[in-house]
């Protein structure tokens, strides 16, 4: 087994087995990413603030209510033997580097980048627009929500190019890595703690990228609960069903513990529960009145109805992770493809190419068959209308001589979904792809350069015609409390909601913006002075970040996203660009927003950001004697024959998990 690197600190792997790679890889995230992979398996059991503090309690209940770990075990128990094992090797490896792991943590850790990136949070938001404003009011925010993507992917016979859009954390949520066995060579993108290479790659002869399909696989079901003696009863569509309950307590790293209790009905786990959280409801032998708060953080009640979460993955204990040796192997078209049926979720739009010229098309992804209306809202969990149907939506697959996706509505997607991006980006990337622009110009295409005055004047009208409208009458009923947990703010806070859907919202309510605002009263600034890379660092991290000024807008190809009216600062953007060149795989080139590793010292903590910033990109090393071979580490002796230690204490100096009371 053999590390080689490039300048940039890149990891390209050699291994004479894939258990042994699998081993390696896990080996050298922990030593590349050892802080982020430690965060990211506590957030995944929910246990984040046992080392964070009460900060985390928000997102540990979530956690907790919807059972991430307790799902992450039943797709683990449900892989093939092949998987499971290749699961195992990264976990040893994860160990050997130092980091408590198990072999299902990395099916927890996905969990935790897409729990929230799928569509039902923008329900409990269109919930309480009809609640509040009337049904008629839906179609003034009928458009990509906050936790929505501004991905793109383009592809031409022989190339795909793009940039995946979330949030921008640092360390980054993508891993640059390469991964060679006698069996496969393959670079690409992966999330730290989860072997192989998932969503973008290269194989040599074939190449992958995806986009988010905006498709809608998640729904929530309005539950009614009661309490009897035999214990917490919920109504389903046959009448009063027993439900599944727990009590736990989290830690909480300077502070008291907090009770947390958890209800699984058969439709999901019970992810807010609203108006029970105030009737007395029994839940594990204990009711609101003996002191155990059933929204589990403290304050964190509300006055919603309770709310069950039903997922693909919940429901067949399959996150797809049996696609991920497959997908490695592939050398065609075909086989990419074939790889991907196996995809659970997120429900991904896909692009490949291959050595033959080939640039095929698809959706990969279980969306359920089910009535119409649990697409836009939470539905009664008692009304059997509203129950999935067995199987699932076929998924389209096609040939095509180029394409472009930008989550946009499409033959292969708008089946699935709602929440589609407007068309504009992709329309502006078939422009500049039909004239001959060069990939890495597409990244950074703009109206809104940062040392434009004009467009700072632009986006500062824009925000204050979207606080303007905070005050008008016909939206004050938004601004009622809308009984869902803090947590979904980001979905449900009237202020981003109506700044993301401004053009919406004015059409919807007959306003001119300029009636509203007096575009020649606001002041010019460039807008790069205003928007600043802001990215969200680990706990306890206090990286002195530099101050980096953007161009781009949400509705750019260079999709740096603010919330109008709220922020100017950019927390959403480009996590990686990249240019896959199958033709000749050392003409590819790709790039991330910070850099290889996650310690502050290193030189490869932020060395990539003048590149992303500019527009820049790192050239995919393929030949092995132009990268710098290291030693693989030691092993950490006493790791291998006793039980993994809960942490190495100093990966977060200062910081320790306070243990489960």
């Amino acid at each position: 087994m053999t590390v080689y690197r490039d300048d940039y600190g890149i990891p390209h792997l050699r291994a004479g087995s894939v258990l042994e790679l699998a081993h390696l890889q896990g080996r050298v995230t922990a030593i590349d990413r050892g802080r982020q992979l430690l965060v990211e398996r506590l957030r995944s059991e929910g246990r984040l603030a046992s080392l964070a503090g009460p900060d985390e309690v928000e997102w540990d209940v979530f956690a907790r209510r919807a059972r991430l770990d307790d799902t992450a075990r039943r797709c683990f128990a449900e892989l093939s033997g092949e998987t499971k094992a290749f699961l195992s090797a990264y976990a040893d490896g994860v160990r050997a580097g130092g980091i408590e792991w198990q072999p299902w943590s990395s099916l927890g850790v996905f969990q935790v980048h897409h729990i929230l990136f799928g569509t039902f949070p923008n329900k409990m938001w269109r919930a309480h627009v009809e609640r509040t404003l009337g049904s008629s009011a839906l179609s003034w925010f009928a458009i990509e929500g906050p936790g929505g993507s501004g991905s793109n992917a383009w592809a031409v016979p022989g190339e795909i190019a793009g940039d995946p859009h979330r949030l921008l954390e640092l360390p980054g949520v993508y891993q640059q890595i390469r991964l060679a066995c006698p069996e496969f060579d393959v670079a690409g993108l992966t999330f730290p703690g989860v072997p192989g290479v998932q969503h973008f790659g290269h194989a040599g002869s074939v190449a992958w990228a995806i986009t988010n399909a905006m498709a809608d696989y998640q729904d929530l079901y309005i539950e009614e609960l009661r309490a009897t003696p035999a214990g917490l009863e919920a109504r389903g569509a046959t009448g009063w069903e027993p439900v599944v309950t727990l009590h736990e307590t989290i830690s909480v790293r300077g502070a008291d513990p907090v009770a947390v209790d958890i209800v699984e009905t058969a439709r999901g786990p019970v992810i807010s529960f609203g108006d029970a959280a105030g009737d007395g409801v029994s839940v594990s032998g204990a009711s609101v009145s003996d002191g155990v708060s059933v929204s589990g953080a403290p304050g964190g009640g509300a006055s919603g109805p309770a709310l069950s979460l039903r997922t693909p993955a919940r429901v067949a204990s399959d996150l797809g992770f049996d696609a991920l040796l497959p997908l490695l192997r592939a050398t065609t078209a075909d086989q990419v493809a074939d790889a991907l049926s196996r995809w659970v979720e997120p429900v991904n739009s896909v692009l490949i190419t291959d050595d033959t010229g080939r640039v095929v098309q698809l959706a990969a992804g279980r969306v359920p068959v089910r009535d119409d209306r649990n697409r836009w809202v939470p539905v009664p969990a008692w009304d059997p209308a509203y129950s999935w149907k067995p199987g699932w939506a076929p998924m389209d697959r096609f040939d095509v001589d180029t394409a472009v996706n930008a989550n946009d509505r499409r033959p292969d997607t708008e089946d699935h979904g709602i929440d589609f991006a407007p068309p504009g980006r992709a329309r502006r990337i078939r422009t500049l792809l039909d004239a001959g622009v060069p990939h890495e110009l597409i990244h950074m295409d703009t109206s809104m350069p940062a040392e434009s005055a004009e467009a700072g004047r632009h986006e500062a009208w824009r925000s204050a015609v979207a606080r303007a409208l905070w005050d008008r009458p016909e939206l004050k009923p938004l601004f009622t409390e809308c009984g869902y947990d803090r947590i979904f703010a980001p979905w449900t806070d009237p202020h981003g909601r109506i700044g993301h859907s401004l053009d919406g919202v004015l059409l919807g309510l007959g306003l001119d913006p300029a009636a509203l605002v007096d575009p020649a009263s606001v002041e010019a600034s460039p807008w790069g002075e205003r928007h600043l890379l802001h990215p969200i660092q680990l706990p306890g991290q206090e990286v002195d970040f530099p101050e980096v000024r953007l161009s781009g807008s949400r509705d750019c190809v260079l999709n740096t996203s603010s919330v109008t009216g709220v922020s100017d600062r950019c927390l959403r953007g480009p996590v990686a660009r990249y240019v896959w060149d199958v033709a000749d795989r050392q003409r590819s080139r790709w790039v991330v927003p910070f850099g290889a590793s996650d310690d502050p010292d290193s030189p490869h903590f932020l060395d990539q950001l003048p590149l992303w910033t500019s527009g820049a990109l790192v050239p995919l090393i393929t030949d092995w004697d132009r990268l710098v071979p290291e030693p693989v580490p030691e092993l950490v002796p006493e790791l291998v024959p006793e039980p993994v230690p809960e942490l190495v204490p100093d990966l977060v100096p200062g910081l320790v998990p306070q243990e489960e009371s």
